[in-house]
């Protein structure tokens, strides 16, 4: 599978994320101990996650789900669609891989 570039890094996109994660909580006029509370997460993370967008996988399903935008993790990394008709069809009859190669 070929690399592909970016000029975006992953700590650029963690900011990104939490900057989102603190708009969507400011545009539904909630308060961090609100969301906190309602995501199931310590202020603290909360705070971290907005600022720094470091947290686990787990925390930012919560802190989405709190604020009503779980379903967009739904296509995340999803395969990507067939080009061809022969690759639609090819996907469909071979087996899954269990694991990777080196």
């Amino acid at each position: 599978m070929a690399e592909r570039m970016s000029l975006l890094t992953r700590r650029d996109v963690a900011r990104q994320l939490g900057e989102r994660v603190r708009a969507l909580r400011l545009r539904a006029d909630m308060k961090i101990e609100t969301l906190a509370e309602h995501a199931g997460v310590s202020e603290m993370t909360v705070r971290r996650f907005e600022t720094t967008g470091r947290g686990s996988v787990d925390t930012l399903l919560k802190l989405a789900l709190a604020l009503g935008r779980l379903d967009e993790f739904a296509e995340l990394l999803a395969p990507p669609s067939a080009r061809t008709v022969d690759e639609f069809v090819a996907r469909g009859t071979a087996p899954a891989r269990k694991r990777g190669r080196r």
